[in-house]
């Protein structure tokens, strides 16, 4: 059959995806004659429509599946549904349809727009979070762990969303708000359910520094939230009662300059105080609407109350007084601070508004500081401290910490900001808790035969909170009317901190996972956003700890390399519905093709990079996918070719050949091991168009056309498999492309008799010159000052500097510049 002059994509990558499928090419069997290849990109939720960012972060898993398999890998690359979460529960209460149908249905038509794509997914394992075959096992775990001591349950200040109505993780809190509402954040005292991460904070930290594939900025966020330090933990004895303050700080150097203390608003002094003075308890109400994460105290003004109690000095035996402030968390440290106004600027703050004694006590060695202006934080020598007095910082804090030892009014302490992870959410569309309470209010497990707990799907919420509550069917498990269920359901990130694991064994039903997550965990590279550094790869950090202790997987990280990708912008503002500035990537496969969408995700910017949207740019892909089309087209319809004979080419015939290997080493580097995919793409469309340039006198010419056509169509591959795939065939191959190895560069096409090397004057180009590649300095310069436009250029001035860079350009400082 004639191929066709005229690119149809939607003809082309329909006949494409149906062979992909009939095939069968991209199921993963576990073979261990081949090295595996794991790669995933984070499962979205089905909100019901594919947005640029899914397009842009499945497409740049896809390009390195892709070319992995032609690595002559075994890859898996599975696709599955984040599906539980509030966003199903508010669009059922604004439409009026059970959160499980508007999933359902969402999932159906962004699992037809993922397979529009040509994604290589295998998708005889795709597995949604809702099903009550992958929520069983989790639900299985949970019990485990409380079996374990790693879960338990107690009533606990948290972060309470008005607008959602549940409880949110610190990690859930973002400038005091909610994650998804945006709604004010407030503290709330009720029972929650939460696992021990703080058990593992050290091994978090400490496997960081494994993760050389992870980007810098995550393992550095990481590291900051779980917030490692070491300090001293002070005893201060109140005055007035037997009872001891403790105090965590980490710069006993500053004790001295102790001038009060505060403690939480949740503390069991101050709450004390507040019984016989009504407006310190209205302090202490007020005080509870900012949310229990540090992120909401710090940016809110900081106020404070004085108690009717004193605490006394463990060095100097002088009374202190003990104030009640809005700023510090019951959950950190022990709830009390010590206010050192003269060496922390929100203590400095703090006193200065209640007129409260600054006394600075750490001098710098090599300059003055104005305490009157602001509070020096830095280190230096303690004066004013008595038998302390002298001792650098350092010294001091080790002297301090001594002293307190020795006299038991402190000890040495290490502490983590890391708090242990609130899972449970009062709301109805999530994995339902396995627990059972007595008449006496004491949890149990369910048992390991009557899970799984399945969730009721023909509930319709009200927005007033979750129905489960008022659901006697679902709250009184069958057979045990003296036994109430759990309502609270899981926190989603619960469901994807273990999914990956599960797409290794999505069809074992009688066990959590099973022998096949030993060869294919850990995941080879993972793709997402940056902003779940401390939420979902955290917890999946976790989880996989969790699980590795119990025999489930082996090693002790999930993910070998991590790549985050950059927004997408329009206008340059990111997009959103509420800006008005959404691109539908539907409309543009059905007007230019999958291909092209791809092509271009890929093209305009570095995958970490932010990409800003053009609608030209768009066309422009498409324009160059339709040039390739027709290249390979005029060239078909010359008839075949014979082998090609490097030995014959001529200089022109050389220098071409040249660049289409020197293309396949660049893109073999850019996308195996750089991930730098848009000038990987920049690559081919420079070879593509010296192709396009070369004439063509000789048959052994259309074969050097022949290999050049070949092998871009081969390095495309991955970012427009479709085209790709067609053109593989229209050249003279049987079989599909994804089944063709990558190619290879010939050492004997890198040799060249001559290369270019460009001639800049004063930083301009301003000509070029040929030259062999192992000519000397000394001839590059006799060569490069002959060319008349230099000649001219310099004049009377002459050279200053001759600078030459190996293999790429002269750069000559005329005199003039001098």
């Amino acid at each position: 059959m004639t191929m066709d002059t005229q690119y149809r994509p939607a003809r082309i990558e329909a006949e494409t995806q149906a062979r992909w499928e009939k095939e069968r090419v991209f199921k993963a069997i576990q073979d261990h004659r081949k090295e595996k290849f794991y790669c995933l990109s984070m499962f979205p939720y089905p909100s019901g429509k594919l947005h640029i960012g899914h397009v842009r972060n499945y497409t740049i898993g896809d390009v390195i599946s892709r070319y992995q398999r032609m690595q002559g890998k075994n890859v898996l690359q599975p696709m599955g549904w984040d599906a539980f979460g509030l966003p199903a529960e508010n669009a059922a209460i604004e439409h009026g349809i059970a959160p499980a149908n508007w999933t359902r249905r969402n999932i159906e038509v962004m699992r037809s727009q993922l397979k529009r794509l040509g994604f290589a997914y295998d998708w005889s394992r795709e597995l949604a979070t809702c099903d009550p075959s992958y929520y069983r096992w989790e639900q299985w775990f949970f019990t485990l762990l409380y079996r374990k001591g790693l879960v338990y349950r107690k009533s606990a200040l948290v972060n309470w969303d008005p607008v959602d109505r549940t409880v949110l993780a610190n990690e859930q809190v973002i400038d005091g708000c909610g994650w998804r509402s945006g709604a004010p954040v407030e503290r709330r005292e009720i029972p929650q359910w939460f696992l021990r991460i703080t058990a593992y904070a050290e091994e978090l930290l400490q496997d960081l520094e494994r993760l050389e594939g992870w980007p810098e900025a995550v393992r550095v966020q990481q590291a900051h939230w779980i917030g490692r330090s070491e300090g001293v933990e002070i005893d201060f004895q109140a005055m007035e009662t037997d009872e001891t303050l403790a105090v965590y700080t980490t710069r006993p150097d500053t004790l001295m300059g102790t001038s009060y203390l505060v403690v939480a608003p949740e503390h069991s002094l101050a709450r004390e105080a507040a019984r016989k003075r009504p407006e310190l308890q209205r302090f202490l109400e007020e005080a509870t609407r900012g949310g229990v994460a540090e992120s909401a105290v710090e940016t809110m003004e900081k106020q404070g109350v004085p108690l009717p109690l004193t605490v006394r000095h463990p060095v100097t035996d002088e009374r202190l007084p003990v104030w009640v402030g809005n700023f510090v968390l019951m959950s950190y440290g022990t709830g009390a601070v010590m206010g050192v106004p003269a060496h922390d600027q929100r203590d400095w703050e703090f006193a200065r508004k209640y007129r409260l004694p600054v006394r600075q006590v750490v001098f710098p060695s090599d300059a003055q500081v104005d305490i009157e202006r602001e509070a020096y934080t830095g280190s230096g020598v303690l004066n004013r401290s008595g038998r302390f007095d002298g001792l650098q910082s350092r010294e001091a804090c080790t002297a301090i910490a001594d002293f307190l030892e020795r006299e038991n009014k402190g000890r040495r302490k290490v502490k983590y900001r890391l708090r242990d992870w609130c899972i449970s959410r009062q709301r109805y569309w999530g994995c339902p808790i396995p627990i059972l309470y007595d008449e006496d209010d004491r949890p149990h497990p369910v048992a390991e035969e009557d899970l799984p707990v399945e969730l009721p799907e023909d509930v319709l919420p009200e927005g007033k909170g979750s129905p489960l509550t008022e659901l006697e069917t679902f709250r009184h498990a069958a057979g045990r009317n003296d036994r109430r269920r759990e309502t609270d359901t899981f926190d989603t990130f619960f469901e994807s901190s273990w999914y990956y694991a599960r797409f290794c064994c999505p069809d074992r039903h009688d066990a959590m996972l099973d022998q096949r997550t030993r060869y294919w965990l850990p995941v080879d590279q993972y793709v997402g956003g940056i902003e779940h550094a401390v939420m979902h790869l955290l917890y999946a950090r976790f989880f996989h700890k969790l699980m590795r202790d119990e025999g489930l997987v082996e090693g002790d990280e999930p993910f070998t390399r991590l790549l985050t990708q950059g927004m997408v912008l329009k206008d340059g503002r990111k997009m959103s519905k509420s800006h008005g500035n959404t691109v539908d990537p539907q409309s543009l496969i059905d007007r230019h093709g999958a291909d092209t969408v791809r092509l271009y995700v890929m093209f305009a910017a570095p995958p970490e990079q932010s990409l800003e949207w053009s609608d030209q740019d768009v066309q422009g892909a498409s324009r160059f996918l339709k040039r390739l089309w027709r290249l390979t087209a005029d060239h078909v319809h010359q008839g075949g070719t014979a082998p090609l004979k490097p030995d014959d080419l001529d200089a022109q015939g050389r220098e071409l050949r040249y660049q289409v290997h020197r293309a396949i080493l660049k893109v073999s580097d850019d996308i195996g091991r750089r991930y730098t995919f848009n000038t990987a793409i920049a690559a081919v469309m420079e070879t593509i168009n010296a192709i396009a340039r070369f004439s063509v006198d000789t048959e052994n010419e259309r074969s050097l056309v022949q290999e050049g056509l070949e092998a871009s169509v081969l390095l495309l591959s991955p970012v427009v498999p479709h085209i790709a795939d067609r053109l593989w065939r229209e050249v003279g191959h049987e079989g599909s492309i994804v089944n063709a190895p990558w190619p290879q560069a010939d050492p004997a096409a890198l040799e060249r008799d001559e290369i270019e090397l460009v001639v800049q004057i004063d930083g301009k180009r301003r000509a070029s010159i040929r030259m062999p590649p192992d000519a000397s300095e000394e001839q590059i310069r006799e060569a490069a000052i002959s060319v008349p436009n230099v000649q001219r250029l310099v004049g009377d001035c002459g050279v200053s500097r001759f600078i030459v860079v190996p293999g790429r350009l002269i750069n000559i400082v005329s005199g003039s510049a001098e």
